[in-house]
């Protein structure tokens, strides 16, 4: 099979498989505050990370890209949405456009037609300097993503098996490129450990690409022959792999990712430590099942649904929501506090 088709696969497979829905942030819950003290035009969204300045805490995450015309479409269709409001957009992984310059077009499309935007490359963490400048270059970005994927190239039938020497690579890419370096999970969530470890050689950018979303362990064994099952269930859940990965590196951001849904999430991830939020699977069903129009609605809708939220907790800004006191419960607050981490600063804290 083509690296282009297995694209489309990858596409075709995460709308059938869906989300799981299981992120853990259903564990997060904010304590109610009757008087806020704020009004909802004093809410701003803007903010800032890694040195990229965004209008919207939200972003298009990496889907795709060098999968030809049909992939082409849905990264133009992305950008224009994009562009209409505002929002980040990272592409897929663009090693299929080094290794085959015929599909360049399927990402530098999405320069194209949002040239100011906050565009986000995107390549795996077997990929060299050069290669990380060439992918920075066919799309003008404003930053990079290298994504790992161990689970699912394990699951993956022509996948790979050798993953030594990837922190080194990572390592050099952050001393060699000039654009912020985001280093992002793709659906099974990150470590507090596998934080520090990349926090030790430059990194200051994750993207925890937590679990509970598209899974793409159920999706490489829809390709297989034999199934092997015991990845299906692999990963950390998103709510969780944020506070991991915020709780004890105050200079590294956190993205979080995985499962997004709505609004609320949103906040939810905010609150307990993201900078910010990507959303993909959800976005991308929208687009396919209802096209661009409806897609652009639902980014609106989620901005001023964003506004509301933030208004009944009295937050102004997402530094704010930092401060919002909530409660976790559930598999959340068990696991986190086998991982000693004290959730009672979250239910104790305060934006006042």
């Amino acid at each position: 099979m083509s690296r282009s088709e297995r694209k489309w696969d990858h596409i075709r497979f995460a709308l059938e498989t869906g989300q799981l829905r299981s992120t853990a942030l259903e564990d997060i819950h904010f304590i109610h505050q009757s008087l806020p003290d704020i009004d909802l035009n004093d809410v701003r969204l803007e903010h800032s990370i890694g040195g990229l300045s965004l209008s919207s805490p939200i972003f298009i995450n990496a889907m795709t890209g060098g999968g030809g015309e049909k992939t082409f479409r849905i990264n133009k269709d992305l950008a224009t949405a994009a562009k209409l409001t505002g929002v980040a957009m990272a592409v897929g992984s663009q090693m299929s456009a080094i290794k085959d310059p015929g599909e360049r077009y399927t990402y530098s499309v999405v320069r194209k037609e949002n040239p100011k935007g906050i565009v986000i490359a995107n390549l795996g963490s077997e990929a060299t300097p050069d290669q990380a400048l060439t992918a920075i270059e066919m799309i003008d970005a404003n930053a990079l993503q290298i994504h790992l994927n161990v689970v699912q190239e394990l699951t993956m039938p022509e996948g790979d098996r050798e993953f030594s020497g990837v922190l080194k690579s990572i390592e050099a890419i952050v001393n060699k490129v000039s654009v912020p370096v985001i280093v992002k999970e793709v659906g099974f969530g990150m470590s507090s450990e596998t934080v520090s470890t990349l926090a030790s050689v430059g990194v200051s950018l994750v993207d925890v690409g937590g679990f509970g979303g598209t899974n793409f362990a159920r999706i490489e064994n829809k390709r297989r022959e034999r199934s092997i099952p015991f990845f299906n269930q692999w990963g950390i859940p998103t709510a969780i792999s944020i506070i991991e990965a915020s709780a004890y590196f105050p200079d590294v951001r956190v993205i979080g990712s995985g499962g997004i849904q709505n609004s609320l999430d949103i906040v939810k991830g905010l609150a307990i430590g993201a900078d910010a939020m990507g959303m993909a699977g959800t976005f991308l069903k929208i687009l396919m099942e209802q096209g661009l129009d409806a897609l652009i609605k639902e980014i609106e809708t989620i901005h001023e649904e964003i506004a509301l939220i933030m208004t009944a907790l009295g937050a102004k800004t997402i530094a704010d929501l930092k401060k919002a006191p909530l409660i976790i419960s559930g598999e959340c607050d068990h696991w986190l506090k086998q991982r000693g981490i004290d959730t009672t600063k979250f239910s104790q804290r305060s934006i006042k």
